[in-house]
């Protein structure tokens, strides 16, 4: 019916679309040259404000009817578009000339811009048009496939979830890495959720240590700048963007219903001789299964727990923007709502959003501005699932009584609750609120020609509360006392940076670009938090918890840091061929003491703009051909406060019979933990073929990461589990590739695409005392692994005296006997794989005709492995929970899948070896089409411009998990978060979804 509905909608997009303007008629024809004189083929001409257009032949020559008072718009990619009005004229020759422009646009590179062309450092950038081609809920979800060593990954689908990014991997063991985020400057500490994806205008990736160099060590794992969007002098507009959208479920786990539960229950029995074998009759079903299984028996019934406590979704964002100014104030101001219901019952994000970006400029040489943020969101389940119950619960069950009232207990088993119980109004509540105002003040003053001084100031205040409530009436409390907890934060975060530039040109060919920096960033977080026991009314929830009859659990909390910088870069450029960027930037971080306080770290890269050479001068296939070479040094400082220091902890003890408190010593101090630090070198090749048909960049790096901060184990007889030190080296080497190109320029027809690839190899080096298999770390794998016994089948009945042999019996799993001595212990358990994929890919295409556009977008990981959760916690084939829909193995049907289920295992032997699995996928992401409505037929209804849309996100994964193992979505983490571990895909994340999104953008 969705699909339909979607149908309907896109087919009157395309009727609203008919409309063409028409005016009195005039033939023209003519020759289109290029700079040389030579003619160009492809070339298109558009009668202005309308749809109406030609392209010229392979001789370069057209011919077109306009209006008398027409305007001809002469347009062919690398070439400047040029515009000619008819008149009288029946001939109209033309010679366009080359347009550099996208070569020579401004990037956003840290404390400063920079023309592409004139670029050191490994910088991928996403720009508007990627962030709007996706509705989502956090800017991070822009960067998917759309950079270049980027990997970014979003477990399963519930709102308000934060994507985990990865730039070139990972270097660190126990410290960050995750990369800096810099909103208009100021570098964010709080998290980027509550900024509004419409209200950025670019995103720029610094990658390698040249680019990231002037960030310290807090750019070493990369740096994201984010720059919002700002008003430009002239007239005001008003922009309306606008989408709503609804949500399915893309696939779900399966699970037995009811008939395959009641075999599956008397094949565990036949195993253990407690069921005989053979077909089941009613006298045998009698032993096993109570009244209320064997009423669901005799009526075919099933109940579907899963299925309840899902529903359709939405997803809508509504935004107002206003933008505009004269020569001395420009302005932008918006306010937007975005809500997103998850396909989980409770399961919601609500996030309201106000923006001023304001830039006043005083006179010649002072200005100053602002860009200011507000925020509030609100998130329902962040920390409830309650899809981990249903899969478990017996679908012989019943959920209901004949009034419709709630069977708490649908079986006897006192240990499986009505899953539907959880959802009950009023019987689980879990909200995060979140309150968010974020500013970045600067002040620039022109001191003298070339030289400017930049005054940042940047306070973000945080505010949240987490409030937990967990009824009687729910699988957690049993019928027990009601639980609640609160949790408050309040962080306070500043930055204040002294910025002088100095930029001069010398003798028309050497150019000198001088930047020095002092910055100080300063950070406080105060926590509260209380839980309680036996809340008196659950009505209360967790709003009175001192009305409660017992506090479980009371504390608060401050922790601060710092850090103070200086930093100093010299940009020189010869003739704009030879350039060469120095950095040096120096750290000093409270987190580490006395002995190791500062970092010092340098970098230094230079660029051969060989396409400015003589002989490559007004060549007609290459436009740009630049290599890039730099080496460069970051320290990583991510580790928590107060490591350094020896701290006590409170204990409890007797004194004279009477219990009390004390302090004893909790963690041995190190006040000589230094910086970890990644020495990195990259070289790099841009490129622009054939008048920019084809753009692009190749880049290979290396990055050592040395003295990594981790824990040392210590034995546990001197009172200390371990320390934190310096130990080890990692290895992180890839290759990337951006290739834009465009594939046809047809008259009204265009098609263009993009694409990315990313192959980075991570590796552990060198570990103080070899492979450490007690943290998962060996040498020369990737820093987290899956090592564990390899799954080779289920042990067959023609091969009994060998499983014998092993202390198996046929129908058990068969493991790989890895040392080949005859026995499976602790010393067959081998590397299975990494979450960390070999490559992945992002494609994008785009077509246009006349005012019709689409695209669609393809991103894919390939060869990483998954440790599927469902696969082992609801693969018990213990016969007493419910299980995956698993071909299991009994003496009819010798499958080599999963092994018999057995009522005296309450877990099969080696169970965890069957829950590994290729984790490669290919997802088509988002298909758009759109329609633009021309200048003059919105004119009529007093817009400037208007633009209807619709898409699907997500509407296709290809996967063998899926596929194959009747798995969700094989995405996941890398590292462990949100619930998550790395690599893992569990119960707490939620099923992925196929979004249909329908959406308008208007200007007046």
């Amino acid at each position: 019916m969705r699909a339909k509905i979607y149908s309907i909608v896109t087919a009157l997009v395309l009727l609203l679309s008919s409309a063409i303007v028409q005016g009195q008629s005039v033939a023209v024809k003519g020759t289109v040259y290029d700079e040389s004189g030579s003619p160009l083929p492809g070339v298109t001409i558009l009668v202005k404000g309308t749809t109406q257009g030609t392209t010229t032949d392979l001789d370069g020559q057209y011919s077109i009817n306009s209006p008398s008072d027409g305007v001809l718009v002469f347009s062919f990619i690398g070439y400047s578009s040029q515009e000619v009005t008819v008149g009288n004229q029946s001939v109209i020759d033309i010679n366009l000339l080359p347009d550099l422009s996208e070569l020579d646009e401004v990037i956003v590179v840290g404390y400063g811009t920079a023309k592409k062309s004139q670029l050191t450092g490994a910088i991928s950038s996403v720009g508007n048009k990627e962030i709007q081609e996706l509705p989502i809920t956090d800017a991070r979800q822009a960067l998917q496939g759309r950079a270049a060593g980027v990997d970014v990954t979003q477990a399963g689908s519930k709102p308000g979830a934060a994507p985990q990014v990865r730039i070139r991997g990972r270097r660190s063991f126990n410290a960050s890495n995750e990369p800096l985020f810099v909103v208009d400057g100021i570098p964010i500490v709080g998290g980027i959720e509550d900024i509004n994806p419409q209200d950025i205008t670019s995103m720029e990736v610094l990658k390698d240590a040249s680019a990231t160099a002037i960030y310290g060590s807090r750019g070493a794992n990369g740096v994201v700048l984010i720059t919002t969007k700002r008003g430009t002098s002239g007239k005001t507009v008003v922009s309306i963007d606008s989408y709503y959208g609804v949500n399915e479920e893309l696939g779900r786990i399966e699970v037995f219903d009811g008939a395959q539960f009641a075999e599956y229950k008397r094949e565990s029995r036949r195993a253990t001789g407690a069921y005989p074998e053979g077909p089941s009759t009613p006298a045998a079903d009698a032993t096993i299964f109570e009244p209320v299984e064997l009423e669901s028996i005799a009526l075919g019934r099933s109940t579907d727990y899963v299925g309840g406590l899902l529903r359709t979704g939405a997803i809508q964002s509504h935004q107002v923007g206003v933008s505009g100014g004269n020569e001395k104030t420009t302005f932008f101001v918006s306010g937007n709502f975005f809500k997103d219901k998850g396909v989980v019952i409770n399961q919601d994000f609500t996030r309201y959003t106000f923006r001023i970006n304001l830039d006043h400029k005083i006179n010649d040489k002072f200005s100053i501005g602002t860009s200011t943020l507000l925020s509030y969101s609100e998130r329902n389940g962040e920390n409830f699932n309650p899809l981990g119950g249903a899969l478990q619960e017996n679908p012989l069950g019943v959920p209901f009584d004949e009034d419709g009232n709630l069977i708490f207990l649908p079986t006897s088993d006192g240990l499986r609750t009505n899953p539907f119980a959880e959802i009950v109004p009023g019987a689980q509540e879990d909200l995060t609120k979140r309150y968010r105002f974020f500013n970045s003040i600067y002040a620039n003053w022109k001191i003298a020609n070339g030289l400017t001084y930049r005054f940042v100031f940047g306070p973000d205040f945080n505010i949240s509360r987490y409030g937990r409530f967990t009824g009687s009436q729910t699988n957690a409390r049993r019928g027990g006392a009601a639980t609640g907890s609160v949790e408050e934060g309040f962080r306070f975060n500043y930055t204040l940076e002294n910025i002088l530039t100095y930029e001069k040109t010398f003798n028309t060919d050497h150019n000198l670009n001088v930047t020095l920096l002092q910055s100080v960033q300063q950070d406080n977080f105060e926590e509260t938090f209380v839980s309680v026991l036996g809340i008196p009314a659950e009505s209360q929830r967790f709003h009175r918890l001192g009305d409660a009859s017992q506090i479980t659990g009371a504390n608060t909390d401050l922790v601060q840091w710092s850090l103070m910088s200086f930093m100093g870069r010299v940009n020189y450029g010869y003739k704009g061929k030879y350039l060469l960027t120095a950095t040096i930037r120096a750290d000093g971080s409270s987190r580490f003491g006395e002995n190791n306080k500062y970092g010092i770290f340098p970098s230094v890269a230079g660029a051969w703009n060989v396409s400015d050479e003589e002989f490559l001068k007004g060549s007609s296939t290459v436009d740009l051909l630049k290599f890039r070479v730099s080496y460069g040094e970051i320290g990583n400082q991510a580790i928590n406060p107060y490591q350094t220091q020896a701290l006590l902890g409170r204990t409890t003890y007797a004194f004279d019979n009477t219990p009390a408190f004390g302090y004893r010593p909790n963690t041995i101090g190190n006040p000589d933990l230094r910086w970890e630090t990644s020495a990195t070198f990259n070289t790099g090749l841009d490129f622009a073929l054939w008048k920019g048909r084809v753009i692009g960049s190749v880049e290979y790096y290396i990055t050592n990461t040395t003295d990594l901060l981790a824990p040392q184990p210590l034995p546990n007889s001197i009172g200390f589990g371990g320390f934190t030190t310096n130990i080890g080296e990692t290895q992180n080497r890839g290759i990337e590739l951006t290739l834009s190109t465009l594939n046809v320029e047809s008259g009204s027809f265009t098609w263009s695409s993009d694409l990315i690839f990313t192959r980075n190899r991570e590796e552990i080096l060198s570990l103080p005392n070899g492979d450490d298999i007690a943290a998962g770390r060996f040498i020369g794998r990737p820093l987290t692994v899956f090592y564990d016994w390899k799954k080779i089948g289920i042990w067959q009945t023609s091969e009994r005296d060998e499983a014998n042999s092993f202390g198996d019996v046929p129908g058990e799993i068969k493991v790989e006997d890895f040392n080949g001595d005859g026995r499976i212990n602790a010393e067959d358990r081998q590397f299975l794989g990494s979450a960390v994929p070999d490559f992945s890919i992002g494609f994008t295409n785009r077509f246009s005709y006349k005012g019709f556009d689409a695209s669609f977008f393809i991103f894919g990981r390939f060869g990483s492995m998954i440790r599927s959760a469902f696969h082992d916690n609801f693969n018990s084939l213990f016969g007493r929970y419910n299980n995956l829909a698993v071909d299991y193995w009994t003496p009819n049907n010798p499958t080599n899948a999963y092994p018999r289920p057995n009522q005296n295992q309450e877990r099969p032997k080696y169970n965890t070896s069957m829950s590994y699995f290729d984790g490669t996928f290919i997802k088509v992401r988002n298909i758009n089409f759109g329609y633009t409505f021309s200048p003059e037929a919105v004119k009529k209804i007093g817009l400037t411009s208007l633009r209807l849309y619709s898409s699907i996100q997500n509407p296709f994964i290809f996967s063998e998990y899926r596929r194959v193992h009747k798995g969700i979505d094989p995405e996941v983490f890398i590292d462990g978060e949100q619930g998550v571990e790395g690599g893992v895909v569990n119960s707490n994340v939620s099923p992925a979804v196929t979004s249909f999104t329908f959406g308008i953008n208007a200007k007046f």
